[in-house]
């Protein structure tokens, strides 16, 4: 029997498997270890804690070494029929109670969490049965008064209420769009069309946002079935219509609850049938599947898991006796605890409207940012624009990147030259940045020259650092006059907010910068003022942790330490995050600094670490932490002291960061600040002084903020924000990372 007076807490994996998940399990187990509690992993879910055993295992430090990477769940999960009935929760009851334990962190889905839940109301009578059966004794029964439920989602289909993301649901967002981006050039060669299945049960999430993502022609969804029953002719019509305007092939996407305004399901062999039957197009279905599950979690899913695994551990801890259960989700990038049995209860409210064919409740119970996404993309997929309304004011706005590249600036660039010309206006692409405003490198941009942007990365209206100054202000002011722009986007960085802003303060001078100027933030380096994310920044995230991935095998096959560089000018967000996401043991940053002294600890670590059978260092370095402490330096200081006990190498990943296709998330976020961007232009043009302003996301919500606040928001020595919200995070990354004998 235990020893009475430590906190014991178990984790458990249930339902299906998500990517994410040994990233929860790993934080939850170190996190309370860092708060002196025994901690203990169900394997195999419920039917482990049926079981009993050796599925109920005390867990180390070392035990959840290695996993932040692996997809899945180290844990293991399985269906368990008997925990549904009284005497299985009986037994699961008598295991736990043996071990001391009677706090409970569940990751799964609403199943698994209503489970645990049943499982907690009942608790208070299983231990009196147990004592009235000699199993357990009374005093034994009486340290144990009550159940401490905690539960994380994880699940791929983002089904849950009560966080905006579930574990598991961006990595298979990769999975789908890489795999339709994919498909795509195979169609194209063959002028082919494609019928994407995905997952999501009765949730639209996945095909909604993988269609808006890759540029898709159609997508069925379960929350908004279409609208009308000849459906397969509306279809049909816009696809045809499609390949006469010169597309070379057509991919629609289908969710696997898909289903008519009837409650007739439609599944991709039907939307084969018609195509083929309607269209004479030869046709290929595609049935994603599993695939969707599998594989290492993308970056944000490991961050999700971490941040929601360390919340979690937290609020296990302190819960008293009779708190009830909560659910600890993500809003906005902040943690969230609500109601645990709310989240679920409206969960299943979206179901019970698509059952009861109430399609405009579970578009609302599903959020705003869905029908948003909803709306956006019935735009984007039309072969042509709406004509003008008659009488209508067309203006001409014009779109620009400035600063450096950022991986989504082309999905931007897409999202409003399509909206812009859906309303009925002109939309100027401006080549080259500054440089072409300042030379007259502009072009009107028709519906058919963006084709194909969505998925693209690099920037193909080019971009450059150039700021105006001097007599550039009066050759912009001559071409913004010749071509007659009403209006200007601006999509970059900190480079293209300081050029808006000079164009903005200019305006008592050149009456022609007197238009509505708006800031789309694209940047890798995530230091935008007022947005807490940055377009091009999940992208380098996740090209960084691929890169480290591969560094950690080959470095634990040599016991070798890497000092990895990444990119962030003077912002620490790259650094940060990429070193929450790989297990980094030490992250260097520029707001903090770095001292001979903190050198010298972590070479102690390194050292402690190596003698006690360590064979991975792993430490990330922000390009501009110090210019004494270079990562040459840095390398070379540990490989003179390290004794031989380990090599060591230097990583600087450079422009990689900025290459590549655009990640789901930020093809999506893209997409959804262009859209404001444009209705923020053709509002402001209609007021005598529009308005100068920088968009981006604050709380989980789009805020607009005035460009003449630009000065006061920023750090001008360093340009980055005054406010970065990552660094509450610092804590988190130190805790987690701490060195263990044979620690990552």
């Amino acid at each position: 029997m235990p020893t009475f007076g430590t906190k014991r807490i178990a984790v458990m994996t249930s339902g299906g498997d998500a990517p994410g998940m040994n990233a929860a399990v790993r934080a939850v187990v170190r996190t309370a270890l860092d708060q002196s509690a025994d901690v203990y992993a169900i394997y195999e879910g419920y039917q482990g804690m049926v079981d009993g055993g050796n599925r109920i295992r005390k867990m180390s430090w070392e035990s959840v070494g290695g996993i932040l990477h692996q997809g899945g769940t180290e844990i293991g999960s399985a269906r368990c029929a008997e925990f549904r009935t009284r005497e299985g929760r009986i037994k699961a009851a008598r295991h736990l109670v043996n071990h001391g334990i009677d706090r409970l962190v569940v990751i799964g889905g609403d199943g698994s969490l209503t489970g645990a839940n049943i499982f907690r109301k009942e608790w208070p009578a299983l231990l009196q049965e147990l004592v009235e059966k000699d199993w357990i004794g009374q005093e034994t029964a009486g340290r144990h008064p009550a159940l401490s439920i905690v539960g994380l989602v994880g699940s791929i289909d983002n089904d849950m209420y009560g966080t905006d993301m579930t574990i598991g649901a961006d990595t298979a967002l990769h999975r789908i769009v890489e795999a339709i981006d994919a498909l795509g050039s195979t169609a194209a060669s063959h002028q082919r069309t494609f019928v994407v299945e995905v997952m999501g049960r009765r949730c639209g999430y996945l095909a909604l946002m993988s269609a808006l993502a890759t540029g898709a022609g159609w997508v069925l969804i379960p929350e908004n079935p279409p609208a009308t029953d000849d459906w397969e002719e509306r279809m049909c019509e816009v696809l045809q219509a499609g390949r006469e305007t010169g597309r070379r092939h057509s991919i629609v996407v289908v969710a696997e609850g898909a289903q008519d305004k009837n409650g007739n399901p439609i599944s991709s062999a039907d939307v084969k049938q018609v195509l083929e039957e309607r269209m004479g197009a030869e046709t290929r279905v595609t049935v994603l599947g599993h695939v969707q599950r599998g594989g290492s979690p993308s970056a944000f899913d490991r961050n999700l898991g971490t941040l929601l695994g360390h919340a979690a551990a937290d609020e296990i801890l302190s819960a008293d006796v009779g708190d009830k259960p909560l659910l600890i989700g993500m809003r906005g990038n902040r943690i969230t605890r609500t109601p645990l049995m709310q989240c679920v209860e409206q969960t299943h409210s979206v179901a019970g409207a698509i059952g009861n064919q109430n399609y405009d409740r579970a578009m609302e119970l599903r959020g705003g940012s869905f029908k948003e996404a909803y709306r956006t993309l019935r735009t984007l997929v039309r072969v042509m624009p709406h004509p003008p309304e008659p009488g209508a004011k067309r203006l001409r706005l014009a779109v620009m990147n400035a600063g450096g590249l950022a991986p989504g600036m082309n999905t931007a660039v897409r999202a409003a030259v399509r909206l812009g010309l859906d309303k009925g206006h002109a939309v100027l692409g401006v080549q080259n940045g500054f440089k072409g405003l300042i030379a007259g490198d502009i072009r009107e941009l028709g519906w058919m020259d963006v084709t194909g942007w969505a998925s693209m990365g690099g920037a193909e209206l080019g971009t450059n650092r150039k700021k105006p100054s001097g007599s550039d202000f009066y050759a912009v002011a001559r071409n913004l006059e010749e071509y007659e722009v009403d209006g200007l986007l601006m999509i970059g960085g900190w480079d293209g907010y300081q050029g808006a802003h000079r164009l903005f303060d200019q305006r008592d001078n050149f009456p022609a910068f007197n238009i509505p100027i708006i800031c789309l933030p694209a940047t890798i380096d995530n230091d935008a003022p007022g947005s807490e994310l940055s377009i091009g920044a999940d992208t380098a995230l996740n090209s960084i942790v691929e890169a480290v991935d591969k560094i950690k095998q080959s470095a634990v096959a040599s016991r070798r330490c890497f000092v990895v560089e990444v990119m962030g000018r003077y912002c620490g967000y790259l650094a940060l995050m990429s070193g929450l996401a790989t297990g980094a043991e030490r992250v260097y940053l520029h707001e903090e600094g770095v001292t001979l002294s903190d050198l010298e600890a972590d070479l102690s670590h390194l050292v402690t670490g190596f003698k006690k059978g360590k064979r991975l260092g792993l430490m990330i370095r922000n390009e501009a932490a110090n210019p004494v402490y270079t990562t040459d330096f840095t390398c070379r200081l540990f490989e003179e002291e390290g004794g031989g006990l380990f090599d060591v190498r230097q990583a600087i990943l450079g422009h990689l960061q900025q290459g590549g296709n655009p990640t789901p998330f930020d093809r999506i976020q893209a997409t959804r600040l262009a859209t404001r961007c444009i209705e923020f232009l053709v509002e402001e043009a209609e007021k005598t002084s529009p308005r100068g302003a920088f968009i981006g996301f604050q709380a989980g919500q789009v805020q607009f903020t005035g460009l003449e606040d630009l000065p006061r928001m920023i750090e001008k020595d360093y340009g980055r924000p005054k406010e970065q919200w990552w660094m509450d995070l610092r804590p988190i990354a130190k805790v987690l990372a701490q060195p263990g004998p044979n620690s990552e």
